[in-house]
C-alpha cells in the first residue's frame, strides 16, 4: 500500500510540476502557474501523512517506510533545483527564454559543482535520517522499526560513496578540457 502511495506521489510531483509550467508558459497564466508550482511540496506532505498514519496503525516498518523517508529527504534537498531545471527548459521551449544552464564540464568549476550537488545530497541524507530517527522514536518498538535503522545505514553508505566517487575524485583529479 505505502509503495503505491510513493509511486503516486512521484507521479503527482511531475503532474503538478508540469501543470504549473503549462499554465505559466503555453497558457500564459503566470499567477496560476506560480500557485501550482507552490503546491508541489504538498505532494511530499501527502506522503509524510500516509507514512505516519501507516506506522500509527501498527504497521511494521518495511522498505516502503524507509523509501518514503529517503524520498522526502531528497525531495527537500533537490526539489527546488528540479523545479528550476524544468522551468528553464519550458521557458526556453515555449517563450524563447535563454538556453538552459548546463553544469560545467571541467576544471575547478566542475569540482565546485560536484561539491555543491553533494552538499544537497548531504542535506537530503540529513533530512531522511532525521525522519527515520523520528519514526523510530515515535513507534518506540525496536522490533517494528529495525528496517528504519537499516535504512539509516544504507543511506550513510550511499552518501559516503557519493562523496568519494564525485567531489573528492574531482578535487584530486579535476577534469581537463579536451584538446
Amino acid at each position: 500500500m505505502l509503495l503505491a502511495v510513493i509511486v503516486g506521489c512521484e507521479i503527482g510531483f511531475w503532474v503538478v510540476l508540469a501543470a504549473g509550467l503549462v499554465a505559466r508558459y503555453p497558457l500564459r497564466r503566470p499567477r496560476l502557474g506560480a500557485a501550482l508550482l507552490f503546491c508541489v511540496p504538498l505532494v511530499d506532505l501527502v506522503l509524510l501523512v500516509a507514512t505516519v498514519v501507516d506506522l500509527r496503525r501498527g504497521a511494521v516498518a518495511n522498505t516502503g517506510h524507509g523509501l518514503a523517508a529517503a524520498y522526502l529527504g531528497f525531495s527537500v534537498a533537490f526539489g527546488h533545483s528540479m523545479v528550476r531545471w524544468a522551468d528553464q527548459r519550458f521557458a526556453h521551449r515555449f517563450v524563447g527564454g535563454p538556453p538552459p544552464v548546463k553544469p560545467p564540464r571541467h576544471g575547478w568549476a566542475r569540482t565546485r559543482h560536484e561539491w555543491r550537488e553533494w552538499g544537497k545530497g548531504l542535506l537530503g541524507w540529513a533530512v531522511a535520517c532525521a525522519l527515520l530517527g523520528a519514526a523510530i522514536l515515535y513507534v518506540d518498538d525496536p522490533e517494528r522499526t529495525r528496517e528504519l535503522g537499516n535504512w539509516i545505514q544504507k543511506l550513510t553508505v550511499a552518501i559516503v560513496i557519493w562523496l568519494v566517487a564525485f567531489p573528492v575524485w574531482e578535487t584530486i583529479f579535476p577534469r581537463r578540457p579536451k584538446s
